[in-house]
């Protein structure tokens, strides 16, 4: 079965919007776990924008499921993920200017420092996952660096606006999960993706492992509670991956 963690950054956003104290991201995580959540994503930005490092402490310690970290290659990250231990990193580019995360990694770039950055989270036990564009050069950079796991940009596929580009981004994408899977690592994907476009997904690339998605489930839960958002996104994906 595919795994749903579910990313509450903007529940956080909603917070800081007032700077005040709800709604709680820590609360929204145990809704989400109730109704099925296999797990918890939240990215600890470097300007902090919406989760802050209270979050992720207090986090670590109720989220019962997998806690799953996203973060930067920055120093200072790196250090407070190897002291908050989660259970896995998920290492994304970072810019101070975007709205939200607006690629994958260039890690066929910049595998000397990733590998250091992925060598110092195994150190702790943390599994490694690089968030990254479907494309052979960086998931071949990624096992070089010694990931545990790829998570596959959507984004293209998310915002596709035709049938013909939908299929060309979907075969792009089987093509790159087959080659990781080839490769002996774990397939994750997200960006983008909604109550209208995950079945789609699910069935073109079975190699998936874990959907993480956060913007379009918060969405929901403004219309219909958290709860029910989750629950509803679990059974699309399980309907989708029965066929």
């Amino acid at each position: 079965m595919i795994r749903l963690g579910v990313n509450i950054d903007h529940v956080a956003t909603v917070r800081q919007a007032r700077h005040t104290i709800e709604p709680d991201p820590v609360q929204a995580a145990a809704i989400a776990e109730k109704a099925g959540a296999d797990g918890i994503t939240v990215h600890l930005r470097e300007d902090r924008r919406h989760i802050n490092d209270l979050d992720v402490r207090l986090l670590r310690k109720s989220v019962h499921t997998r806690l799953n970290l996203e973060m930067s290659v920055a120093a200072e990250i790196v250090d407070i993920a190897r002291k908050l231990r989660p259970d896995q990193a998920t290492l994304v580019p970072e810019r101070r200017q975007e709205i939200t995360t607006e690629g994958g990694l260039n890690v066929a770039g910049k595998e000397k420092k990733i590998k250091s950055v992925v060598e110092c989270l195994k150190e702790k036990n943390i599994l490694v996952s690089i968030f990254i564009e479907p494309e052979e050069k960086q998931i071949a950079a990624a096992k070089n660096v010694g990931a545990d796991y790829i998570e596959l940009h959507t984004g293209a596929f998310a915002n596709a606006l035709s049938l013909k580009l939908v299929e060309k981004q979907l075969n792009r994408l089987s093509r790159a999960a087959s080659y990781a899977k080839e490769l002996g690592l774990g397939v994750n994907a997200g960006h983008g993706l909604t109550y209208l476009n995950t079945k789609l997904l699910v069935e073109a690339v079975p190699e998936i492992e874990e959907l993480n998605i956060g913007h379009s489930i918060i969405s929901r839960a403004i219309m219909v509670g958290l709860h029910q958002a989750v629950s509803e996104m679990k059974a699309i994906i399980a309907s989708a991956a029965k066929g």
